[in-house]
């Protein structure tokens, strides 16, 4: 239930990204047709999440992406980790990090290319271990 509506989450992040324009009611009707009532709550929360707190979220990637600014990233990754970052830091759902960046590099082999589960495992694990005190 959770992969699928990550599955989705990113779907819908990559096509707001693409479109740069914050229509995330069409892109639900586009995307999340087929989702359970828990996964589609699941998926809004993800969803809503990261567009609240996308600037942030941003600055937290973007300080622990070495050589790659985040408007040169593949727009896969990008939303892929700004959805992991969302769970990891934002979310009331507590998950633990582990859980988040293994659904991350399973969800990036599927959508991205053969570099993105290293490079999103990469930067979760940077994020994940700087709020270790």
């Amino acid at each position: 239930m959770r992969r699928e509506a990550r599955e989705t989450a990113l779907q819908i992040l990559f096509s707001l990204d693409l479109t740069k324009e914050n229509k995330s009611q069409i892109a639900f009707e586009n995307y999340a047709t087929d989702l359970s009532k828990d996964s589609l709550a699941f998926c809004h929360e993800i969803v809503d999440g990261v567009l609240k707190n996308i600037t942030e979220i941003d600055e937290k990637i973007q300080t622990h992406s070495r050589h790659w600014k985040l408007d040169r990233m593949p727009s896969v990754d990008r939303n892929l980790l700004r959805l992991s970052v969302f769970e990891l830091f934002y979310s009331e759902n507590k998950i633990d990090a582990p859980i988040i960046i293994d659904e991350a590099i399973e969800i990036g082999k599927k959508f991205g290319t053969t570099e993105s589960s290293g490079f999103i495992n990469g930067i979760l694990d940077a994020l994940v271990q700087s709020r270790k005190p």
